[in-house]
């Protein structure tokens, strides 16, 4: 059964699929021009007269997003835009998300029976003026529907699931060749309701059905925040809203099958991203920080979607600034450079790996101590990640590897075990951090779930998490050697919880300073 609604949400029929013929290289086209009678025949508007306000057009001015310095547009002009388009179709494959988000809406409604469930994408976002940030989905959204279209409002209610969003550009409107959000001749061709609902398997409806729907007497939650038409349309019930993003943020902790080979790919991404930035050493050199973050997102969006967050590209004291994202400085042969840089899949799924590489292309004795004690650290953390085990447990493993190697070097004020005490923690100077976050279609993944489920938890088969231990010396640090102010490392990789352990997503990056060194030599010859 076809479970679409059309433009106007009446029962639709599927649109014949049209296409151009080819232009032929080295002929002449005649251009045949439309018949102008039988538009006006058709109902047209289009005529010699002009009315009185020649600047009008069929939408009120507030509804179009146009721009101060865009030119008037006569009713002429914008009659004549209105007539003469022909059909399209999208031939939009079934989504491979379809089957695993029912299953996760069907999990979502049996925990609230007999409730409206209201999850937002979320609008457009101004960068600058008239400007807008490309639109990336709300989380939940995404992971509940597959949908990535902005101002889609997902309903589920009574086990039943409606996608409300906003239908294309009609023909007959000034939108198409108007608006510059949404307008077709502006962003290109949007999928409509039926195409939707073929891709994602979910039934669709006209975005402004919505304020009926709500307005039909039913408990509702609403994920807030994310649309605020959304909120003002349902009266907030703070603590009922708050549980439904904490039951959301709880659902995504384990990760499908599904999810797990998304973020493999993000990962697999990310190692080629990096593998680009050391074969363009040369122009690094020249460039600094800048080109690597240039060179990686070049990866990202010829692969992926976009990164995941912005690349941290630290060179030299730059590394010791735990998220230094200007990425305006040198790289300077005799120092390290620290990358922190993941690729957001086009299923919106990223990677987050670092990686502290010698910018000569070999540590010196000094780096190469330092990094080993860190790589020591990451070991141990990964080697704490099994199922049963609590999500800080590689947190702990991993600093009481790096607060005994701050001893050895002299820099605590007391012993390892006195440091590591939990009313002390002063080998933190050096550490700062966690070790660890989950990690999913958000890069701090689930941070609305109950503290006592994540972050205070357990760890379960599914779930994905980073191990990123560091070392950082200021510049100014008056309690540490000269030689170790401005050096700061750290090593991260993305771990799933197996049945017995944990696999490595990122693990094709080399880790072990000598594969690092000859890696980074076969890049660059």
């Amino acid at each position: 059964m076809d479970r679409s609604l059309d433009e106007r949400g009446q029962p639709g029929a599927r649109s014949a699929h049209t296409s151009a013929k080819p232009f032929r290289a080295g002929a002449r086209r005649r251009i045949r021009r439309p018949d102008i009678s039988a538009l006006r025949a058709a109902g047209a508007s289009y005529s010699d007269e002009v009315s009185e306000s020649p600047e009008t057009s069929p939408e009120p001015a507030g509804a179009l997003h146009t721009e101060s310095h865009d030119p008037a547009v006569p009713e002429k002009y914008a009659a004549f835009m209105r007539t003469g388009w022909g059909e399209s179709r999208l031939d939009l494959p079934t989504h491979p998300v379809a089957e695993w988000a029912a299953a996760r809406r069907a999990r979502l409604a049996e925990t609230f029976p007999g409730e409206r469930l209201v999850i937002p994408a979320g609008t457009f976002k101004v960068r600058a003026n008239d400007t807008d940030y490309r639109f990336r989905p709300d989380t939940a959204h995404t992971y509940l529907c597959g949908n990535q279209t902005s101002d889609a409002v997902l309903v589920v209610e009574d086990g039943e699931a409606t996608l409300y969003a906003r239908p294309r550009s009609g023909r007959e409107t000034d939108e198409f060749f108007r608006d510059r959000q949404y307008g077709e001749l502006w962003v290109g061709r949007r999928p409509s309701l039926e195409e939707i609902s073929s891709a994602l398997g979910i039934a669709t409806r006209h975005v402004d059905q919505l304020p009926d729907a709500l307005a039909r007497s039913a408990k509702t939650r609403v994920l807030r925040g994310v649309d605020r038409t959304v909120d003002q349309a349902v009266a907030p019930d703070e603590g009922r809203d708050r549980e439904l993003a904490r039951v959301l943020s709880e659902l995504r902790l384990v990760k499908d099958a599904w999810e797990v080979d998304e973020l493999a790919r993000a990962c697999d991404v990310t190692a080629l991203g990096f593998e680009d930035s050391v074969r363009e050493w040369d122009r690094v050199l020249e460039h600094g920080e800048r080109w690597i973050e240039g060179t990686f997102f070049r990866r990202a969006r010829a692969m992926g979607n976009d990164i995941g967050y912005d690349s941290i590209v630290a060179g030299g004291p730059h590394a010791t600034t735990l998220h230094w994202i200007d990425n305006t400085g040198p790289i300077t042969p005799g120092e390290l450079v620290l990358l922190d840089m993941g690729v957001e899949a086009s299923t919106l799924y990223t990677a987050d790996v670092t990686r502290t590489l010698p910018v000569d292309g070999r540590f010196t004795p000094l780096q190469r101590d330092l990094y080993s004690a860190v790589l020591e650290a990451q070991q141990a953390g990964i080697d704490a990640v099994r199922p049963g085990a609590k999500f800080r447990d590689p947190h702990h493993a991993a600093m009481n590897v790096l607060a005994h190697k701050l001893e050895d070097l002299g820099l605590l004020p007391c012993s390892a075990e006195e440091a590591l005490a939990p009313d002390s923690k002063v080998y933190s100077r050096w550490t700062l951090h966690g070790t660890s976050h989950m990690l999913g279609m958000d890069v701090h993944d689930c941070a609305a779930a109950a503290p006592d489920v994540y972050p205070e938890g357990e760890l379960a088969e599914g779930m994905v998490l980073t191990v990123e231990p560091g070392l950082y010396f200021q510049q100014d640090d008056l309690l540490v050697p000269e030689e170790l102010r401005g050096i700061g490392i750290r090593i991260e990789d993305d771990v799933v919880v197996t049945s017995d352990g944990a696999r490595n997503l990122s693990g094709s990056l080399p880790r072990d300073p000598d594969a690092i060194e000859e890696w980074m030599g076969a890049l660059r010859r």
